[in-house]
């Protein structure tokens, strides 16, 4: 059984400086409760590890709004001006990388594997100063692993021991960010008792889960 815990006390456990994967796509599948909760609590020079930074004010928004973000390893910024603006001043450090690569990369840090094999930048600024590798006759780029100190996933429901199911789009990233994680914080919409959940619908093992954040009243 994992005793739920406030979005507050959960934000306790993260400190300045770490390094942070951050579920969801263009905010939806986001832990919002937890993101507005680091806020709250004054993080400062976090690496967000994420698909995208959403909107101002909205989702991972939040946190770059509040300048709580030192780097951010994404696939893209477009919907973000804030974002664009503070890498322009110098502000942020933001390294950009294709959609497919960055959750291979993530999926290699979870499952343990040394890196992932990809046609997908060469003759790009994407390959500057990156090993390739030639398998039978074709050129790969070498792209390493990428692990978080936590990981901040949005779920539809969790049960009494960690055990997490999502929905429709938030499937996208939280269960392969789940796995690259030193700790795992899972923010459910609604805790269930064992047995809720069918075990088809776990996608996230609650093992797997350090800490559950108590449902919204």
């Amino acid at each position: 059984m994992k005793e739920a815990i406030s979005p507050a006390e959960a934000a306790a456990l993260i400190p300045d400086g770490a390094t942070v994967l951050i579920g969801g796509f263009m905010a939806v599948g986001s832990p919002h409760r937890l993101i507005a909760a680091l806020v709250a609590a004054g993080r400062r020079d976090l690496t967000v590890i994420a698909n995208d930074t959403a909107m101002p004010g909205k989702g991972i928004g939040q946190l770059i709004t509040a300048r709580a973000v030192r780097k951010v390893i994404a696939s893209h910024i477009g919907l973000n001006p804030e974002t664009q603006a503070q890498m322009i001043a110098g502000e942020l450090e933001v390294e950009l990388v294709p959609q497919g690569t960055l959750i291979e990369r993530i999926r290699a840090g979870g499952v343990g594997l040394g890196g992932v094999l990809t046609a997908t930048g060469l003759g790009t600024p994407v390959a500057e100063g990156k090993q390739t590798v030639e398998v039978e006759g074709k050129t790969y780029l070498l792209e390493t692993p990428l692990r978080g100190d936590f990981a901040l996933v949005g779920c539809h429901q969790a049960d009494y021991i960690g055990n997490l199911e999502y929905s429709l789009t938030a499937h996208n990233f939280n269960p392969i960010i789940a796995m690259a994680a030193d700790e795992v914080i899972a923010e459910p919409r609604t805790i269930v008792p064992v047995g809720v959940i069918s075990p088809d619908a776990v996608k996230t093992p609650g093992v797997l889960v350090d800490h559950l954040i108590e449902r919204a009243l």
